[in-house]
């Protein structure tokens, strides 16, 4: 599909929609017909195929422009990817510091991108590592491997899992990714077929067919399941950060681990993930002890 041949379609919603918090991306803001015109770009691996998505949402209306073969599948998934069907009324807060980001961030919204591939591989890279890691990593991989996005853009989609599944380590290793992780990468891309049939199956199956993939623990299923299925409960156990900041923010407690944190977000089962997400939203942080882990760099190792 050339630049000039997109599709459009325009979706109607109620109350509030924040494009940045519930896609968390970068948004464009601007003013047209005298009303505020927020506005972003992705670029996904669809089941038809490549596919850019151009968001420009206003007080009531999303206006979504796609190009690529998957322009189509993409566009038809913009309600669910936004969330706008999420039901923000059946949320109650139980702590002070909750009910005022959810008053502050009314236009979060729990969406789901139907794609786990596009989750998981960035997913794998982030662990155990900084996100700074994990982002270069991934970046370096899609200048690599990957793909321009259809359409007026200069983004770039990272590499097909049937790319990754005929490499070997050392072709990973030159964009900072050690064997661990590597060969975590390569094993899910060889069975991406397979992980991308849980959207379509219950999220208790989900993390069964998941985790029964040496490497892939209940942190990476639960980050993937909860972006590419939107389970409103899913919650990164195994975090290095999460268990402090919950812990933090409702019981004051500088320190916190995964039993702690499971316990302080009891009152809010069902709707967990939506807490963590305010929780970093509103950049609480717990005192901090000790220097800060610095980033690595393997590439010359």
């Amino acid at each position: 599909m050339s630049i000039d041949h997109a599709i459009s379609e325009r979706f109607e919603f109620e109350g509030q929609l924040d494009l940045r918090a519930t896609l968390g991306t970068r948004v464009n803001v601007a003013r047209h017909d005298d009303q505020l015109v927020h506005e972003a770009w992705r670029a996904s691996r669809t089941p038809h195929g490549l596919a850019t998505v151009r968001l420009r949402a206003t007080a009531s209306t999303v206006h979504a422009t796609a190009w690529g073969p998957g322009a189509h599948w993409a566009t038809t998934q913009v309600p669910a990817l936004l969330g706008l069907y999420d039901h923000i009324d059946a949320f109650t807060a139980h702590h002070r510091v909750v009910a005022n980001l959810h008053r502050d961030h009314r236009g979060l919204r729990l969406g789901r991108t139907g794609l786990v591939w596009d989750a998981l591989a960035p997913t794998i890279l982030g662990q155990k590592v900084t996100t700074i890691e994990a982002n270069r990593s991934w970046r370096s991989l899609a200048r690599a491997f990957g793909e321009p996005a259809p359409g007026p853009t200069t983004l770039r989609i990272g590499p097909a899992p049937e790319t990754l599944a005929k490499l070997a380590y050392h072709d990973l290793h030159q964009h900072g990714i050690e064997r661990k992780r590597a060969d975590i990468l390569i094993a899910c891309a060889r069975v991406a077929a397979k992980l991308e049939a849980i959207v379509d199956i219950p999220t208790t199956d989900a993390y069964t067919r998941m985790t029964a993939i040496p490497g892939i623990g209940i942190w990476t299923a639960s980050l993937v399941i909860g972006t590419a299925l939107g389970d409103p409960d899913a919650i990164p156990v195994g975090d290095f950060h999460v268990p402090n900041v919950v812990s933090w923010a409702l019981a004051r407690e500088a320190r916190g681990t995964d039993e702690r944190m499971i316990e302080l977000l009891e009152p809010y089962r069902g709707h967990r993930r939506r807490v963590v997400k305010l929780l970093h939203l509103g950049n609480i942080s717990p005192p901090k002890y000790g220097p800060r882990t610095a980033p690595r760099d393997i590439r010359g190792w």
